[in-house]
């Protein structure tokens, strides 16, 4: 099993990167695109360009924090522990589905299973932290059975 959250973990590691990458990506783009655009006869235009290219910025500049945030949550997890009860890095499995406590990163995929990736602060991370296999819980009007935490 520690093999399957190292995998899951990893997973969890290349999507934050890639909101990363991308998010870095845009607000090069943008500063590109402020820097060489060039101050026309018409201020106003350069002016509006100008303001909606510093929007985009600090938009882009908004999901790069976040995806930081999500990168130090990572950093505090280790895949190798192994607990009875749901916490931060347990892979839960239940009757309806596997979760991973970690971020929320959606549907990830090992070896043709699907586990889904969720933050413990999130509607269903808050439901199962402190659940033991044996556990019952309900959201969203469906009953879900644990069957195994790792």
């Amino acid at each position: 099993m520690i093999e399957l959250k190292k995998q899951l973990y990893n997973q969890c590691l290349e999507y934050v990167q890639s909101r990363l990458d991308a998010a870095q990506l845009a607000i090069n783009e943008a500063q590109t695109a402020s820097n060489n655009d060039t101050k026309s006869s018409a201020g106003d235009k350069y002016e509006t360009g100008r303001e909606m290219a510093q929007q985009e910025a600090n938009r882009n500049m908004g999901q790069l924090k976040e995806a930081n945030k999500l990168k130090i949550a990572l950093n505090r997890i280790s895949p190798n522990n192994i607990a009875d009860t749901v916490d931060t890095g347990s892979l839960v499995l239940t009757d309806m589905a596997n979760f991973y406590i970690a971020i929320s990163a959606g549907t990830l995929k090992v070896n043709n299973s699907e586990y889904v990736a969720v933050s413990p602060f999130s509607p269903i991370g808050t439901k199962l932290k402190g659940l033991k296999a044996g556990d019952k819980f309900n959201l969203n009007e469906k009953n879900y059975l644990v069957k195994q935490v790792y």
